[in-house]
Order: structure tokens, then C-alpha cells, then sequence
């Protein structure tokens, strides 16, 4: 990548090794795997980005393609991950529903993709040795 700014990685796509040349073909995706076979990966990212972003779990299951029940399943597996919520929200009714991330949802969303950028790092620098060997597929 160029220089310090970076580009956010969009919904349901891979965290790209490079911007340019044989490895920008090449992407990383990324899995934090807890005991239990819980897990952090970047559609839960997604997810809750897209919460952040729309302020409803069913807007948020709207843009990423995703039922309601689907997406209200993975923000409850992530919730039980932590002691502290990570979403809140509110029930719908004359005043309409809800939903937001926490400060501690934030916090981790950020910390998610702060390991994807520096794996994605780490994992360029170790392949660039082997960018001009990379078949052209």
C-alpha cells in the first residue's frame, strides 16, 4: 500500500496483499478462533460495521445480503464471546427499533481490522521473495 493511509476493506471482500503486481491477486482472510470453535473472522466484522453504519441489525442484514436471523445469530455468537455487550439494542414500536455497537463493539472491530492489516503486512513481506515466481492464474 502506499504510504501510511489505507483504504477500508469493503463488505465481503478479502483484505488484498498489495495494490499492484502478482500479489495484488492475492488475498488474505482472516479467522480468530476461540475455544468452544467461536470465532471472529471478517464477515462478522462486516456485520458489525454495517450495524455501526445503519444503527439496525436488519439494515445491516439488508446490505450484506444476509437474512435477519442470520445476522441476529452472529452478533449473538459474538456477544457471548465477551463479558461486556457489544451491541445494544432496542425494541421496535411507535419510535422504531435499534441498533449500535458499544464503544467495546468498536473497540473490537478496530482491533479485528488493525490484525487483518498487519497480517496482511506481515504476509507481503514474506511473499514478495516469490511474487516473480507466482504463475499467472
Amino acid at each position: 500500500m502506499k504510504g501510511k493511509q489505507k483504504e477500508a476493506v469493503k463488505p465481503g471482500r478479502r483484505k488484498m496483499l498489495a495494490d499492484e503486481g502478482p500479489l495484488s491477486r492475492a488475498a488474505l482472510r482472516l479467522r480468530i478462533i476461540f475455544p468452544g470453535d467461536r470465532q471472529i473472522g471478517p464477515g462478522k466484522a462486516d456485520l458489525l460495521e454495517a450495524i455501526g453504519r445503519t444503527g439496525s441489525i436488519s439494515s445491516a442484514a439488508r446490505e450484506l445480503g444476509m437474512s435477519y436471523r442470520r445476522a441476529w445469530l452472529l452478533v449473538d455468537e459474538t456477544g457471548k464471546l465477551f463479558k461486556r455487550p457489544i451491541v445494544t439494542t432496542a425494541a421496535g414500536g411507535v419510535r422504531g427499533g435499534g441498533a449500535e455497537l458499544t464503544d467495546f463493539g468498536r473497540a473490537l472491530v478496530t482491533a479485528y481490522r488493525r490484525i487483518e492489516d498487519r497480517a496482511a503486512e506481515a504476509s507481503r513481506a514474506e511473499l514478495i521473495a516469490f511474487e516473480s515466481d507466482l504463475a499467472d492464474v
